[in-house]
């Protein structure tokens, strides 16, 4: 082992996006309608076994050899049936780390050329799709809860090997929840959390 092999890991494994988190990535998708700014939500298929019914962004899990980006682009194509071409990729958001072990990158983009009514959405994903306009969005201000997050060694947990054992003095932490309303629409979660920052940024 010498200094060069252990720079040259490093090399490959950012190249990878090592990490132990499942990755996904997720588009904020922007969209005209009647020549006004809206974003674009699914709500997705109640048949999916993972949150179904529940609002989000076009995304899904990084594939093999793909890049954040590009799975971006690649789930919304997939889940709204439009073309590449009509997606232009205008920045990044912040990563979110969730409760689960996963890390999503957001995207934030332009659907050019499209118009909602004319999306035939991907039936086995998506339950419906709906915009919201930007500058109502802006108006509102997100409704925000804490929830507590406790850590809780399972009983096989090798405590003689930590300082105080059982007693150690485990930290509980707040998570902060946030809901922006719409209609019939509850957008919550980690969709309201990515949507928080999209707005932040674009009003700074």
């Amino acid at each position: 082992m010498n200094y060069e092999k252990i720079i040259k890991s490093f090399q490959i494994n950012n190249k990878k996006h090592a990490s132990a988190l499942l990755k996904s990535s997720v588009l904020v998708p922007i969209i005209t309608v009647k020549n006004e700014l809206h974003i674009l939500f699914e709500v997705r298929s109640h048949q999916l076994k993972s949150q179904p019914g529940e609002i989000c962004f076009p995304g899904g899990k990084v594939e093999n050899n793909e890049t954040l980006q590009t799975s971006a682009l690649r789930e919304t194509v997939e889940e709204l049936n439009i073309d590449t071409n009509n997606i232009q990729i205008i920045g990044k958001l912040d990563p979110v780390i969730t409760m689960f072990n996963m890390i999503i990158y957001p995207y934030c983009g332009i659907l050019h050329n499209i118009r909602p009514e004319d999306i035939c959405y991907n039936k086995t994903e998506v339950a419906s799709i709906f915009t919201v306009p930007i500058k109502k969005l802006l108006q509102q201000t997100p409704l925000s809860h804490k929830i507590k997050i406790n850590i809780s060694p399972n009983e096989d947990f090798p405590f003689h090997l930590i300082q105080e054992g059982k007693k150690y003095n485990w930290k509980i932490s707040d998570y902060d929840v946030y809901f922006y309303q719409h209609q019939q629409y509850v957008i919550w979660g980690i969709t309201a959390k990515i949507l928080k920052n999209f707005l932040e940024i674009i009003q700074a």
